[in-house]
């Protein structure tokens, strides 16, 4: 017994001493002292393992068939490089947002959207003439962003026409027509074809980037009531695209100058 219990109080003295060793070797400061890195190249000129082409070759062809299956027609190159307050594609997707958008929204809500309004940024391709597949909604529209609809009062509407007079950028616009002044104010703003009014909540569609201030919209976070309608704008236009035979051009002037 006696054995036993100096054997105890070593153990409880050998336990002590790791714990304190542990609590002062964690104490130590380290610092960053060097950062080394080198790049390395990617090339065309990688050797290819064979089995691994094997295997995918099939998905890829799969999906390069979906791809460049053909959806509809397009009688002239739509860009957003031309027009200084409004362009043909962006005209276009604007319209395309606000027509179907309004579809699920008017399903969900039994509300209509009264507007469209997305960033000049957004588009990342120009539509060509000739053949439209859904390879070319992808090209247009390769981000993940979602089509939103928020209510906003017409105060800010006019907040957003005031970003679109000092942006002079053609961000797509529709449902809303205005005239600039020779002071560089807004004026004559139509929401619908019917003269704004500042106190009455509009629904207006754009995307959940937008929709969170991106770009400087601060307009759009002051929202009363925010609706996701969980439809991708690439998916809006894949679906424009499969239920029309040739594109239309809008030529219609939405934003005029004194």
């Amino acid at each position: 017994m006696v054995k036993l219990k100096k054997y105890n109080g070593f153990l409880k003295l050998f336990v002590i001493f790791l714990t304190l060793f542990f609590i002062t070797s964690c104490s130590k400061n380290y610092n960053l002292t060097k950062i080394e890195g080198k790049q390395l190249p990617i090339t065309e000129k990688a050797p290819q393992t064979p089995e691994i082409e094997t295997f995918i070759t099939p998905y890829r062809n799969n999906i390069n068939k979906d791809l460049d299956s053909i959806l509809a027609y397009c009688p002239e190159t739509l860009e957003k490089s031309t027009g200084k307050w409004q362009t043909s594609i962006g005209n276009l997707i604007a319209d395309v947002c606000l027509k179907r958008g309004n579809t699920v929204f008017n399903a969900r809500e039994k509300k209509d959207i009264d507007l469209c309004f997305l960033n000049h940024g957004g588009i990342r391709a120009i539509l060509p003439k000739g053949n439209v597949t859904k390879r070319t909604a992808f090209e247009i529209m390769p981000f993940e962003n979602n089509l939103v609809v928020l209510a906003l009062k017409g105060e800010q509407l006019v907040a957003m026409t005031t970003y679109i007079i000092k942006e002079k950028k053609p961000h797509p616009l529709a449902g809303m027509t205005f005239t600039i002044s020779k002071d560089n104010t807004p004026k004559n703003i139509l929401v619908q074809g019917k003269p704004l009014d500042t106190n009455k909540t509009y629904y207006v569609a754009t995307n959940d980037y937008l929709a969170n201030g991106g770009d400087n919209m601060n307009f759009f976070l002051k929202t009363t009531q925010k609706f996701d309608l969980n439809y991708k704008l690439r998916n809006v236009l894949i679906d424009y695209f499969k239920e029309v035979d040739t594109i239309p051009v809008a030529k219609d002037i939405r934003i005029t100058e004194e």
